[in-house]
């Protein structure tokens, strides 16, 4: 084995976890893999021999390049006015992929990645690392350019506006997908006393519909405003198709064999507290939807 492929395989032993990084950093797959992509290359030109803790060298890595690619999308204002979803990540009901549960290994759903898209790029990097991952402040505050004071603040900030805005479901999966089942079935019945009924008072309903589907692209809230809307929609239930939205129940609608949407539930203490839907057509056309088949 030459010294290329013994790096290669050390790299390797850390890909599950930068990708995880990069993941929540960025809200995409792809933008998560070309990071990760990125840190192989920068490691391929270090002396290895320098770095004391490579898991921890290659964090530092594809958090900068993260940190970016985030500053990036604000300076080419790519940010879209209103709702953005970020890609989810999507897996059978019944069996969830081993790769994809590594990836999600402390349930990052989708709610939660609308309200990491609020925050500031320093503030997403400083609570994704220290919350999510454990890295020390004063390694992250190297990252940002700031104090490791400053840094802690920033997580601080972020932290209270997640605990605020993306509660955390219930751990029963059976239960959210009852609770799920049972909004399709009173949806389906036009029972709107028995829609209210899953539904949290508080719900809130974020639905991106991206450039070609500015129709769908809204933020709804209170229980009753969002019974009503999903009985304009009741035409599609015979369409809905149980999976895994980013490890919490959810559905893909798919009229006809064309994916329509992407929804993610949020179940807690037995009612609907956020539904977070994907309806953009460009990028619904880029996911696997493979799974649906088997």
């Amino acid at each position: 084995m030459n010294e290329t492929e013994w790096l290669a395989g050390r790299f390797e032993e850390h890909r599950t976890h930068l990708r995880a990084v990069a993941y929540r950093m960025l809200g995409s797959l792809s933008e998560a893999d070309d990071a990760v992509q990125e840190s192989w290359l920068r490691l391929s030109r270090t002396d290895v021999g320098e770095v004391e803790n490579l898991r921890g060298w290659l964090t530092t890595v594809v958090s900068r390049v993260s940190l970016n690619v985030l500053r990036s999308r604000r300076t080419r204002r790519e940010e879209r006015l209103g709702v953005h979803v970020p890609e989810p990540i999507l897996a059978r009901a019944d069996s969830p992929d081993p790769e994809h549960e590594a990836l999600l290994a402390d349930s990052v759903g989708l709610a939660l990645f609308v309200v990491l898209e609020t925050l500031s790029p320093a503030e997403r990097l400083a609570f994704v690392l220290h919350d999510m991952f454990a890295v020390p402040f004063d390694e992250i505050a190297r990252v940002v350019g700031r104090s490791p004071a400053a840094t802690r603040q920033l997580a601080s900030r972020a932290r209270r506006r997640v605990r605020g805005s993306a509660p955390a479901p219930d751990v029963d999966m059976q239960r959210q997908r009852e609770v799920v089942d049972a909004f399709f079935a009173a949806t389906r019945r036009g029972d709107f006393e028995a829609l209210v009924a899953v539904l949290d008072p508080d719900v809130v309903v974020r639905s991106d519909g991206g450039p070609r589907r500015p129709i769908a692209s809204t933020v709804l809230r209170g229980a009753k405003e969002v019974a009503e809307r999903a009985f304009t929609f009741a035409k599609l239930s015979p369409f809905v198709r149980p999976a895994l939205v980013n490890g919490v129940a959810g559905v893909v609608v798919v009229p006809h064999g064309k994916p329509f949407s992407v929804m993610a539930f949020t179940v807690r203490g037995g009612k609907i507290v956020a539904i977070d839907a994907l309806a953009d057509p460009d990028r619904l056309a880029a996911l696997d939807l493979t799974f649906l088949d088997d």
